[in-house]
């Protein structure tokens, strides 16, 4: 794990115990928009449910090497980017992200993600990184398409949301894909 200053106004800091209630906080003020697109929001409904996420986070890191990391923008929690578990045998790992909505369209998913991206891609030698959105998350979406992952495909009813299940777009990046970009 590390702490990266991307900028003089955005950091990535591993989680640890005394970010629970921030992310307990952004959650809860960003819970209309985020349900929308995250099945986890609505379970995460106190401080102790955001401690039981860094833990867990905290875990899998130690155990696979896997990671989350917080956003921080201006030194405010901005949202959370990280690793789901890492596969070792193919050398592969899903990457996840979500913005509390207050700090929509600054770019800072995309600068995180680039950072991501040379870690698992180049320091750890991973093949390939996969992410997937649901297909009406426009947003989440343009992440992946600005940075150069190509669409594979839509998986029809991927997830169960609140409004009902929705289809996932599929975008993929391989390593050597990304070393042409760099």
């Amino acid at each position: 794990m590390f702490t990266y200053k991307l900028d003089e106004e955005i950091e990535l800091r591993p989680l640890e115990p005394s970010h629970a209630r921030p992310i307990y906080q952004l959650i809860d003020q960003s819970r209309s928009s985020l349900r929308q697109w995250l099945a986890w929001v609505d379970a995460t409904n106190s401080v102790a449910a955001s401690e039981e996420y860094v833990r867990s986070s905290m875990t899998q890191a130690m155990e696979n090497g896997a990671f989350n990391a917080g956003i921080w923008y201006k030194g405010q929690l901005a949202g959370i980017i990280g690793f789901h578990e890492i596969n070792w045998n193919h050398r592969s790992v899903g990457i996840g992200y979500w913005l509390g909505s207050n700090y929509e369209g600054k770019g800072l998913v995309t600068s995180a993600l680039r950072v991501l991206i040379d870690y698992a891609l180049i320091e750890l030698n991973l093949h390939r990184i996969e992410i997937r959105c649901a297909t009406g998350n426009h947003r989440s979406r343009a992440v992946p398409q600005r940075l150069g992952f190509i669409l594979e495909g839509i998986i029809r009813e991927a997830e169960l949301l609140p409004i009902g299940y929705v289809d996932h777009a599929v975008y993929g990046m391989l390593q050597q894909e990304w070393k042409l970009k760099r």
